[in-house]
């Protein structure tokens, strides 16, 4: 059982930065393709980034490409999304998740573990 942990919302100016934090619990953790997903109020959870097991490949939506970045340190069993010039559109929560395949995986369905979702607020 993989337990994750979201940290780094908050409330941030249209153009500022934050950086999302997600610790895993397993010390497998380099065996997990991780995600980034997010879920706006009204809408459906959607990917935002992944990354493969091993870190070597990476998936973006169009809308984050070149501001957001993911990125992972087996070291410390945690993925991060750097996000910059963040929009109001990127108000959501945000969700890491785990899937025990090499990905990236861009679908939910694989994703068999979540955390509990970190609030990412920018204002105009």
């Amino acid at each position: 059982q993989v337990q994750l942990v979201e940290s780094g919302g908050g409330l941030v100016q249209a153009g500022g930065s934050l950086r999302l934090s997600c610790a895993a619990s397993e010390r497998t953790f380099s065996t997990y393709a991780m995600g980034w997903f997010r879920q706006a109020p009204g809408k459906e959870r959607v990917i935002v980034a992944a990354i493969a097991r091993n870190g070597g490949n990476t998936y973006y939506i169009d809308s984050v490409k070149g501001r957001f970045t993911i990125s992972r340190d087996g070291a410390k069993n945690t993925v991060y999304l750097q996000m910059n010039s963040l929009k109001p559109e990127d108000t959501a929560v945000y969700y890491c998740a785990a899937a025990d395949y090499r990905g990236p995986i861009v679908t939910m369905g694989p994703y068999a573990y979540w955390g509990q979702g970190t609030q990412v607020t920018v204002s105009s």
